[in-house]
């Protein structure tokens, strides 16, 4: 339940998917991979389909992440989000790395 409060999910332990959020679901993967104790999550799209307000909930948790040093990928096509949340950016075309540069250096 620590883990289900954490993220302000504890009042849906009981509940079933359905009856969940886009914002909710995104929140309960994130748990799932924190029962783990990960030293890495990866996170692909982990913004697609949900309004900005659940986009800044999910921003939140990963800065969160980030500041407990768990390491985070992000593969997204959010320019703004990844704007918010990155410290580095690799872009690549069919797997291969074009740029690899810290991301205040990209959004110059």
């Amino acid at each position: 339940m620590q883990i289900l409060s954490r993220l302000s999910l504890e009042d849906k332990a009981r509940s079933y998917p359905c009856e969940l959020s886009g914002g909710q679901k995104q929140r309960v993967a994130i748990s799932r991979a924190l029962m783990l104790n990960p030293k890495y999550i990866c996170f692909d799209e982990p913004t697609s389909a949900l309004d900005p307000s659940l986009t800044k909930d999910v921003s939140n948790i990963i800065k969160s992440l980030a500041k407990e040093n768990i390491g985070v990928l992000i593969i997204t096509h959010d320019m703004e989000f990844a704007k918010e949340v990155s410290s580095r950016i690799i872009k690549l075309d069919s797997g291969k790395i074009l740029e690899d540069i810290p991301s205040k250096e990209f959004w110059i």
